[in-house]
């Protein structure tokens, strides 16, 4: 008899714990980002400091990006047409360079509060 109504509880309780793991990343914040044959839009990226959150970059232009900051040791190449995420754990408060290594004149800043 034990068995049979622990299953069935232990079942629940995985149920509720991974259902509010993915409720917790879905509260994840993600900020957006677009790159454009050498502009990167926003060109101030405000993001949360110490906090969890998501960059999707997206690649709006004809040719290739790269997203890189050499201060966050970060980079992401995204061919034309393309979007990427890029999970942040946290960052302290402060602001970082950001540019597109294909094209140097495309740079912004990223900045924590």
């Amino acid at each position: 008899m034990g068995t049979s109504v622990i299953r069935p509880l232990t079942l629940a309780a995985l149920l509720l714990l991974s259902s509010g793991a993915s409720a917790r990343a879905d509260d994840m914040p993600v900020i957006k980002v677009e790159m454009r044959d050498g502009v990167i839009l926003p060109a101030i990226i405000e993001v949360p400091a110490n906090t969890r959150f998501k960059l999707e970059i997206s690649n709006t232009g004809q040719s290739p990006v790269e997203f890189e900051s050499l201060e966050l040791k970060r980079e992401k190449a995204l061919a034309a047409g393309s979007t990427s995420s890029i999970v942040f754990r946290t960052i302290e408060a402060g602001s970082y360079d950001v540019f597109d290594d294909f094209h140097p004149d495309a740079k912004a800043k990223l900045v924590a509060k």
